[in-house]
């Protein structure tokens, strides 16, 4: 059972993402190392309590609204954050009890001198608690936009927006699968054997996580029950490392053969990077460039990691030209900043962040970057572009403007998606990737052939 300190962190842990401080997955990876004595029960405690209230934090308000005098966003922030949490656990959680949820609840808001408002709390819950079976939520007949966004806590704008691209049915889909629980998902090095890899498989698995292959990528493993990878045994060795599938299939599309020449634009934390080393072999090259010393000191920490010597890295603006660059690689990864809509099942706090505007301003980066690295393409060569959005301007209309504005042609690339269902488009070369059709991260993919002359 989760400690009454369990829920204190998590509580300031929402207080901090509320207040836009630092992004929820870099707040969950300083608090995991920094409570890292805590259990390992303790750990997926505040795990799931934080993660679920941050990803549910639409509901919950709607909840609470019908239930409280007060409305959630006119409360005090601490009790606006304390309710969320215990009304996540009321209605989520099952296997905490609501006695639990809402006594903890009212300790806390008496530890941190809100005494007088424990009676508020315990009556807001406990009535919550009395009714979580019969929750009301918006007539999905007359207001359908409204109980979207409340039954699958997204914001109401962004509904509208993947409505605007979308049938109802496969946005339904699409916001169901975006709260699908994201196990960690890891690659196993080419280099090893059969039989290292079933020596490895047995000794991950006898630490208590099962390792599910993932169901159209077979380079790629779920880890399901794993609490701290850098503990697993191999990780250390190099011998696997986490990459999404989406991303593996990116680097898999753009068919880099032994021997070629590679330059990954966008490449912090190197997942593409080190799979592009792989298929480019011994006898290949890949460089790896980012904007900061920072991120660039982690992609040559998991290339030293995962023993890929081919790989060089440098800090780089990939918005500035590299005279020396220019029609040089054979292959051009641009794994473009983009406004994250693909990723919103791992980074709870992206949806509340966005905003159409935002949607808009990071076109021109975007182009001024994929500018820059076609220019660096070899004729004949491949650019390689991809984003973990979902975003018809960033995705599709970026495509369309490469290819009218670069001189670019789209190549197909479904000669490398193997069993990948719904993947049609691969043959005109894009690809969209959602998390209900290819369980994956929302991903696009385009592949573009520059032409000779």
């Amino acid at each position: 059972m989760a400690t009454e300190n369990s829920r204190e962190i998590v509580l300031d842990m929402l207080l901090m993402v509320e207040r836009e401080e630092v992004f929820s997955h870099r707040i969950i990876k300083d608090v995991l190392y920094k409570y890292d004595y805590l259990t390992g029960q303790e750990k997926a405690f505040i795990k799931r309590l934080f993660e679920g209230t941050l990803e549910r934090r639409i509901e919950l308000d709607y909840a609470l609204d019908g239930i409280a005098s007060m409305p959630v966003k006119k409360m005090k922030p601490f009790i606006r954050n304390l309710l969320r949490m215990s009304a996540y656990q009321i209605i989520h959680m099952d296997g905490v009890p609501d006695s639990a949820a809402i006594n903890e609840a009212v300790k806390l808001a008496g530890k941190r001198k809100f005494q007088n408002l424990k009676g508020f709390v315990n009556g807001v819950l406990r009535k919550l608690s009395a009714q979580k079976e019969m929750l009301p939520v918006p007539s999905e007949e007359k207001e359908p936009e409204s109980f979207l966004s409340v039954t699958y806590s997204m914001p109401e704008w962004l509904v509208r927006h993947f409505l605007s691209r979308y049938s109802y049915e496969e946005v339904k889909a699409l916001l169901a699968g975006l709260l699908q629980v994201r196990l960690v998902t890891v690659r196993f090095a080419a280099g090893l054997t059969k039989l290292q890899k079933e020596e490895l498989v047995n000794a991950i698995q006898e630490n208590g996580v099962s390792i599910v292959p993932h169901p159209y990528v077979k380079q790629a493993c779920y880890l399901e029950g794993c609490e701290n990878l850098t503990e697993l045994p191999g990780f250390w060795e190099g011998a696997f490392t986490v990459q999404d599938a989406s991303s593996m299939l990116a680097v898999a599309a753009a068919g880099i053969k032994q021997g070629d020449s590679v330059l990954d634009v966008c490449a912090a934390p190197g997942g593409k990077t080190l799979l592009a080393a792989e298929y480019a072999g011994e006898s290949g090259r890949v460089e790896a460039r980012d904007i900061s010393e920072y991120k660039v000191a982690l992609i040559e920490e998991n290339a030293a990691r995962m023993k890929q010597h081919t790989v060089f890295a440098k800090v780089w603006d990939a918005t500035q030209t590299d005279e020396k660059a220019l029609n040089t690689a054979d292959v051009v990864l641009a794994d473009v900043p983009c406004s994250g809509l693909g990723v919103m099942g791992k980074k709870r706090d992206i949806k509340y962040r966005q905003t159409p505007e935002a949607l808009k301003s990071i076109i021109p980066l975007q182009q001024s970057i994929v500018r820059q690295a076609a220019a660096c393409v070899k004729p004949g060569g491949i650019l390689l572009y991809s984003t973990c959005t979902i975003n018809y301007e960033e995705n599709e209309g970026m495509a369309d403007w490469m290819e009218k504005t670069l001189g670019l042609v789209l190549e197909p690339f479904d000669q490398y998606m193997g069993d990948l269902p719904k993947a049609a488009t691969a043959k005109k070369g894009y690809l969209q990737l959602l998390p209900q059709n290819h369980d994956t991260d929302g991903f696009f993919v385009a592949k573009f052939k520059k032409p000779l002359s």
